[in-house]
């Protein structure tokens, strides 16, 4: 524990080694975790740390093998953190597989929840207020905004929870749910305040109510590493990469092309990555001089994000 270290050569060398493993509920920890083109390979984490442990016999280090589950929308990683699970470790590893090298993009989620009143839309129309409508005009808002957005950034979502939806009820609630997407932590609340003028508008215009949540979500990796995982997040905390490896096939993530291509022909490559996240760590554990740079230059990034 933290309370334990002292400011010996051993808290130089005391450095837990972090990999992710994705979790599939509904298949209970399969032997292969294969969710939505997604693939990690545990015996291959487990090899990773037997192998560490062979090659650095001498240097004293702690292994932690973590795993994460609902990536994406869940943030599990997110959740770990709040409760402390990173609290003491010094660096972390991950990696996931893609066609190529790829952005990873700050995320947010935005719940925006329209609120007005039902009425007959024949024999009283005039008497209601339509929810629905407030969230036509805030899709359509949106969509005339990316004009004016950077290349980078990224709005996308979807209309969800209409009530009453028939032809002759005005609709009294309504709900949109967005993401947002940047590069950088700094220009999020740019894009946020551009979307959430276009939710207010909207409100206005049918004389709905209007109401935001917006999450926390996904942070950019930091050291400026068009998706978005909650490891970036992680990164915040302490130094950590997350490279992407190939495996085989040009089908893009998240299909069922790429699910299917994730398979056994995929195993070589993931293991050829993990054997590259063990020398990466073999690399920091064995030179001091490296993690002190290592924590230099995260310092100096987190600094720069601000």
């Amino acid at each position: 524990s933290k309370g334990s270290r002292s400011n010996t050569l051993y808290v130089s060398f005391l450095i837990k080694i972090l990999t992710f493993s994705y979790w599939d509920f509904k298949e209970k920890m399969s032997f292969f975790l294969l969710d939505n083109g997604k693939l990690t390979r545990l015996k291959c984490q487990a090899a990773w740390a037997h192998r560490m442990c062979q090659m650095t016999e001498l240097v004293l280090f702690q292994i932690t093998v973590l795993g994460t589950p609902a990536e994406e929308s869940g943030g599990g990683k997110i959740d770990l953190i709040q409760a402390g699970a990173f609290a003491d470790i010094d660096l972390v590893f991950m990696a996931h597989p893609a066609q190529r090298d790829t952005a990873i993009f700050v995320l947010h989620r935005v719940a925006v929840k329209y609120r007005g009143k039902a009425s007959h839309a024949s024999a009283y129309p005039w008497e209601g207020i339509n929810a629905l409508d407030a969230a036509v005009l805030a899709y359509n808002n949106l969509s005339l905004l990316r004009q004016q957005l950077k290349p980078d950034w990224r709005l996308h979502g979807e209309k969800q929870n209409i009530q009453n939806l028939k032809p002759n009820i005005i609709p009294a609630y309504s709900e949109l749910e967005y993401f947002l997407r940047t590069p950088l932590l700094s220009e999020l609340n740019n894009l946020k305040a551009k979307a959430e003028a276009c939710f207010r508008a909207a409100g206005e215009a049918t004389g709905c109510q209007v109401s935001t949540l917006l999450s926390s979500g996904h942070k950019g990796i930091c050291n400026y590493l068009a998706g978005s995982t909650d490891f970036g997040n992680v990164s915040f905390v302490m130094p950590g990469i997350h490279p992407f490896f190939y495996i085989g096939t040009d089908a893009l993530n998240h299909t069922e092309e790429y699910t299917e291509a994730a398979g056994m022909a995929a195993q070589l490559h993931t293991l050829r990555t993990a054997k590259a996240l063990a020398m990466t760590a073999v690399d920091v554990v064995c030179c001091p001089e490296l993690l002190q740079r290592v924590r230099d230059n995260f310092r100096q990034a987190k600094l720069e994000q601000k």
